[in-house]
């Protein structure tokens, strides 16, 4: 099998957690329907059919960490566009601007690893990240929040079962695949679990979550896997 690895990175990133609403929070990291929306833009999947084009039926996609998690907080000021005036000033007893106390990440950077059933897809997004071309603007969760990216190149991949000894991941684990007290937790590296979404319907209902474990840092995981993939250069990664 072979899969596609780009770098995609940026100034700032915010990729809101499902359960937040008057002061949002970010995820460490892009979930899978995110980094599924940014595939889609480099590529030219529309946005009404992206996330079925990317399905995880379809796809795999596993996120690396490699700029440490920090995030710091802003204001935004959010426009009442209603009343026909675009203008942040009080007209009668509203209003027309809210400033929203907003969860940001600083200096963001992730290694996506990419994998279709499509060959022709395949073919079509290994081009376009080789001439480090997109159809669409691509951003990191806001489309304020634009992105740059850098393509790493194919490289061959293997499906490795369970074995007796843990293993180094280097990119964000789910932990279904984990084996019961898999985990060898290592002096100074910090770990941290957070649920997000994985499988979306086209009408953005979440069809599947996942509780992933990460290192913020971006150092690897030494974990005993059920199952996890190598690829030809000798690094170990999981699937979403």
């Amino acid at each position: 099998m072979e899969v596609l690895i780009f770098d995609i990175y940026g100034d700032y990133a915010h990729f809101k957690k499902f359960y937040t609403t008057s002061s949002p929070l970010t995820f460490s990291f892009p979930p899978p329907p995110t980094v599924k929306g940014i595939l889609g833009a480099i590529s030219g999947v529309d946005k009404s059919k992206y996330l079925d084009t990317f399905s995880s039926e379809q796809c795999y996609i596993a996120i690396r960490i490699i700029s440490p998690v920090e995030k710091t907080r802003m204001g935004i000021n959010l426009i009442n566009t209603k009343g026909n005036f675009w203008q942040p000033v009080k007209r009668g007893s509203h209003e027309a601007r809210t400033q929203i106390r907003t969860e940001f990440l600083k200096h963001p950077a992730y290694r996506v690893y990419f994998m279709h059933k499509d060959q022709n897809l395949m073919k079509d997004l290994k081009n376009m990240l080789q001439f480090h071309k997109t159809v669409y603007t691509v951003s990191l969760g806001l489309s304020e929040l634009l992105a740059d990216f850098k393509y790493s190149g194919p490289f061959s991949v293997d499906v490795v079962d369970s074995t007796d000894n843990p293993t180094d991941i280097t990119t964000i684990i789910p932990l279904s695949l984990i084996d019961k007290n898999g985990i060898t937790f290592e002096e100074g590296k910090k770990y941290f679990k957070e649920r997000i979404p994985v499988d979306m319907t086209q009408d953005r209902v979440v069809k599947r979550y996942e509780n992933a474990l990460m290192e913020i840092s971006g150092k690897s995981i030494k974990a005993k896997l059920k199952k996890y993939w190598q690829t030809e250069n000798g690094e170990c990664i999981t699937f979403f």
